[in-house]
C-alpha cells in the first residue's frame, strides 16, 4: 500500500485488514487519516544514526512494553515488564523495532477499544501485513522517518500554498 510522507508517496506494509475508517482493538486495520509522530524509541545499536530525530527519543530497555489490554488503566501506554495485562515487548529480536515511532493515533484522549497505538517501524523483508501499524522497508527507512511525518494514510494531502 502507499502512504504520503511529507509530500513523498512511499510503499509501506499496513494492517492485515487494510485501511479502516472505524478502528477497533484487534481488527488488524491501519486507521485512515493523518498520524503525527509523538516519540521514537531506538535500539541501542542504531541510536547514533538517528540522533537528528525531531521528536523526543530514547533507547529501548528490556523492560519496555506497550499495553494493548483495553480493560487496563494503562491501555495504549508504556508499561514496565513484567506486566500482568496484555502487552507487547518493545525490544524485539527480529529487528522490526530497531527504531519505532509512536504516533498520536488514539492517544489524546485514549479511548478504550478504539485501537492501541499505531507505530511506524521497519517492515518484514517480504512486506507482509502488520497488526495495524505502518511499516517501511529497510531500504526506505531513513527517507520514511527523516524528516519525520506526518503520515497520511488513505487520504489526499492538503495542497501546499
Amino acid at each position: 500500500m502507499l502512504v504520503n510522507v511529507e509530500g513523498r508517496v512511499m510503499r509501506a506494509a499496513m494492517g492485515r485488514s487494510g485501511i479502516g475508517t472505524l478502528k477497533r482493538e484487534g481488527d488488524g486495520a491501519t486507521p485512515r487519516g493523518r498520524m503525527t509522530p509523538l516519540a521514537a524509541l531506538t535500539r541501542g545499536r542504531v541510536v547514533t544514526g538517528y540522533a537528528a530525530l525531531p521528536v523526543p527519543h530514547r533507547g529501548v530497555r528490556p523492560a519496555d512494553g506497550w499495553c494493548d489490554d483495553s480493560g487496563s488503566g494503562r491501555y495504549n501506554a508504556y508499561v514496565r515488564r513484567p506486566y500482568a495485562g496484555s502487552h507487547e515487548a518493545l525490544l524485539r529480536e527480529d529487528g522490526l523495532y530497531d527504531v519505532v515511532v509512536a504516533t498520536d493515533d488514539n492517544q489524546r484522549p485514549r479511548v478504550r477499544r478504539l485501537g492501541s497505538a499505531i507505530f511506524v517501524h521497519m517492515a518484514r523483508p517480504a512486506m507482509t501485513p502488520t497488526e495495524g501499524c505502518l511499516a517501511f522497508p529497510r531500504a526506505a527507512w531513513q527517507r520514511a522517518i527523516v524528516p519525520l511525518g506526518p503520515y497520511l494514510i488513505g487520504i489526499e494531502p492538503r495542497p501546499r500554498r
